[in-house]
């Protein structure tokens, strides 16, 4: 007799191939790339959106000015990383990546075509705001998410190299928007550029989100968060449950200690990459052009460094990664700034160093944060960890650099650098060795 059809379970479906998660691989690092040099060309051609966005005349206006430089990015950032990272929890990885990849090009076509404060007055400030508003809010989910996602459909063996993806679409996207504002600049008068030039990188950042889309909607979704999934189900129909307390234990450890983890390589990174070109310009008397020119090309080094330290970090493990940062930025923050001077060779070779030296632990970041959360918090737990750690700790970099440089005592700064790192260092005595983890 033959079975009654449509009574069994259905067929398991197969899972993920290499190839696709090659392409998903791709996907997730366009997007995240276009995401970051939307972020950063706000940086970029800061000078001239203030121009024509602000009048500090009017204290309204002059107040969201405040606003949009010392708030928005950094305190959004938190909040988007936490309510995505439940979100991401529940509904998916790629979901989450679609949402935030549409929510920054929104934000970026709002900046390329609005009014000017000329025309519509503190409004243009209001709506420069929102838009910054919105696009903290979805950068704090898309970097958490991205994080998760690519460690989780990584080769266990290899989740160090594809991981180390997530911060070469950081360096990436900086190099893009500076690379792009120099163009611009270059090629277009100083008036052009006031009146029109600085609108082009957002609205072609706009254009590009369409391919990022269209690339992002065929990857394919996590298979650890879709098995976790069958596993949440089954408990639900009775099978025996995780123990709740045990579980909020290892999270908030977990939280704690990548907090601390991450203070020393954020705080090094935005002090090598946001502030130092600034330090020889203002400091050392280095020319402007100069100065920008020499801080791109040692990101680009630091970009190429990435996949081999992720490699790295899969033969000898996560933990040497942290330690060799620790003992490394310890000992050669201070020398490398005194190292820089008016020459540009200077400030290349001290940037160079720095950033190959922060490369390390970078790269393998992606999975120190994914093999250190259990799978139904993942996303949650990174965006809380590493949000909240970059927005203190890395956020505050540039600022605290300027203010302890204007005050005759930047070595103050230094030392914090070296403190930090000491914690980084530190945060390693409760890691455990996460190479090849299989995660749950």
């Amino acid at each position: 007799m033959s079975a009654p059809t449509g009574t069994g379970p259905p067929p398991p479906s197969p899972g993920p191939t290499h190839r696709s998660r090659k392409k998903s691989l791709l996907a997730s690092t366009v997007g995240n790339v276009l995401e970051w040099y939307e972020w950063s060309a706000y940086a970029v051609f800061t000078p001239f959106i203030a121009a024509v966005m602000f009048h500090q005349g009017d204290p309204v206006s002059a107040l969201l000015s405040t606003l949009a430089v010392f708030a928005v990015g950094f305190l959004m950032r938190p909040l988007g990383g936490i309510v995505f990272g439940r979100i991401a929890d529940r509904r998916g990885r790629k979901f989450v990546l679609i949402t935030t990849l549409l929510m920054m090009a929104a934000g970026s076509m709002v900046i390329g075509v609005m009014p000017t404060y000329e025309t519509i007055g503190a409004w243009a400030s209001l709506i420069l705001l929102s838009a910054r508003v919105l696009q903290g809010f979805a950068h704090g989910g898309e970097s958490a998410t991205a994080y998760s996602y690519v460690g989780e459909i990584a080769p266990s063996h290899r989740r160090g190299m594809w991981g180390s993806v997530a911060f070469i679409a950081i360096y990436g996207g900086s190099v893009l928007a500076y690379s792009l504002g120099g163009a611009i600049t270059t090629v277009l008068s100083e008036s052009a550029v006031a009146e029109w030039g600085w609108r082009i990188p957002f609205l072609l950042g706009a254009l590009l989100a369409v391919v990022a889309l269209y690339l992002r909607r065929g990857m394919d979704e996590s298979d650890v968060f879709e098995a976790d999934q069958g596993r949440e189900g089954s408990e639900e129909q009775g099978a025996e449950k995780a123990d709740p307390a045990a579980d909020r234990s290892r999270v908030t450890k977990a939280v704690l200690v990548m907090i601390a983890m991450i203070s020393g390589i954020t705080a090094a990174h935005y002090t090598w990459t946001s502030y130092v070109a600034t330090y020889a310009i203002t400091q050392q008397g280095m020319d402007p052009d100069t100065a920008y020119w020499m801080s791109v090309i040692a990101q680009v080094v630091a970009l190429v460094s990435l996949p081999f330290w992720g490699l790295l970090s899969d033969r000898i493990g996560r933990r040497p990664m942290l330690l060799i940062f620790a003992g490394l930025m310890f000992t050669l923050q201070y020398p490398l700034t005194q190292l820089i001077s008016s020459s540009g060779w200077t400030l290349l070779l001290a940037t160079t160093i720095a950033l190959l030296v922060v490369s390390a632990p970078a790269a393998a970041m992606s999975a120190i944060l994914t093999e250190s959360f259990p799978t139904r918090v993942r996303t949650q737990g990174i965006g809380f960890a590493y949000s909240l750690s970059v927005a203190v700790f890395g956020g505050s970099a540039p600022y605290l650099n300027q203010l302890f440089n204007g005050l005759g005592i930047g070595w103050v700064f230094g030392a914090y650098i070296m403190v930090l790192c000491a914690f980084t260092g530190i945060a390693c005595l409760f890691i455990r060795e996460t190479r090849g983890l299989r995660l749950k």
